[in-house]
């Protein structure tokens, strides 16, 4: 497969794109995410009742709270890999303090909402493997959001007859059990983000960015450099490891030997998933590279053809982790055979979507090349 190589230069600028450009980008993110904490704030700050999976409707200060706290950790990521990627052009004391103080946050902002989001990827897939005429677990608390949601889910290729059995009956448990693990864990981390955004460190990581949105430490040299080398770099951090991904393998619809080693007991992470979770980082910090050009003309054409490869990527990421919680809740102690059954069936249908991601990330990648070639 032909390397992409994409011009990192704009055709439409008129001149370099100097570290001015940076520091416009930089105070306009820090500005965006202080008026989301101003939001947060405003809204009480709450983010909905811990161990409830979604806000009630028609809570808008629950919403609004949500709302502000994906602002927040938006901006706390888009300056971070900023940071990360134009790091010649500022000051190396500041910008190597504050960016793990923002990946610190950002990261605890978004457990919340995986976890909540990972419960109903996993009651959803139940619902559709068992063809359940019961949404596995809504007796037990699952929202009305996402029960409605139901309706709309494809009903996927199902079992044998005697499976499906098998199956329907080990459903409605494992999504019990799958409920009550992952609300746990979406509890703790709701007080954990809680805990954090009234935390000394937390109110000096607003500090600095209530600076910053002001004044950008850049280096002397900065307002004469061209920015588009350094993004220029961070595309072809990009393109070597996806050249290193297994597009190969991806290109089939099946890969026996991921599905073998998802099915075992070993708890370790799958090995082969590390890759590509590593191409979804380093192509989202390509795209904010390439958000701060595109304050200097139109980067409109490269984010329309980046976006479905990016969105693979995210699916590939989803899947992943709700196979590994799959495999989580059926090494509970003395469940029920058809509870760990349903579970089995559960990861292994994960993983097919792992593979799935895999295959869509491929076809798009192919897609971008050939038209950047």
């Amino acid at each position: 497969m032909a390397q992409q190589h994409l011009d990192p230069t704009d055709p439409t600028a008129a001149g370099p794109v100097t570290g001015d450009a940076l520091a416009r980008y930089l105070r306009s993110q820090a500005t965006e995410f202080l008026r989301a904490l101003r939001l947060h704030r405003e809204s009480g700050g709450g983010g909905g009742a811990p161990g409830r999976a979604q806000p009630r409707p028609g809570d808008n200060g629950a919403e609004g709270s949500t709302g502000a706290a994906l602002a927040l950790r938006q901006s706390a990521r888009r300056i971070s890999g900023s940071l990360h990627t134009y790091r010649p052009l500022l000051d190396p004391d500041w910008s190597e303090g504050i960016r793990p103080e923002l990946a610190w946050l950002s990261g605890t902002l978004a457990l919340e909402h995986a976890y909540e989001a990972r419960l109903q990827r996993l009651l959803l897939a139940l619902h559709r493997l068992s063809g359940a005429s019961v949404f596995p677990a809504q007796a037990v608390g699952t929202t009305a959001a996402t029960a409605a949601a139901v309706g709309t889910a494809g009903p996927g290729v199902p079992p044998a007859t005697t499976e499906r059995g098998n199956l329907t009956v080990g459903a409605a448990k494992a999504g019990a059990l799958l409920e009550r693990q992952l609300t746990l864990a979406r509890t703790r981390a709701h007080s954990t983000a809680l805990q954090a955004l009234g935390s000394s460190r937390f109110h000096a990581v607003a500090d600095k960015l209530a600076v910053l949105a002001s004044d950008v430490p850049l280096t002397p040299t900065a307002p004469a450099t061209d920015l588009r080398p350094l993004a220029a770099a961070a595309e072809e951090r990009l393109t070597d490891a996806v050249t290193a991904l297994p597009l190969v393998t991806a290109g089939h619809p099946y890969n026996a030997e991921a599905l073998i080693h998802g099915l075992s007991p070993d708890p370790a992470p799958h090995p082969q998933d590390a890759p590509w979770h590593q191409v979804r980082l380093l192509l989202r910090l390509h795209r904010y590279a390439r958000e701060v050009l595109s304050l200097h003309g139109d980067d409109t054409p490269l984010q329309v053809r980046a976006q479905s490869a990016g969105q693979a990527l995210n699916r590939h990421r989803d899947a992943s982790e709700a196979a590994a919680a799959a495999a989580q809740a059926a090494r509970t102690p003395r469940i029920a055979p058809a509870t760990a059954y349903a579970l089995g069936v559960l990861h292994a249908d994960q993983r097919h979507e792992v593979e799935a991601a895999r295959f869509a990330f491929q076809q798009a990648w192919q897609k971008q090349t050939v038209k950047t070639s």
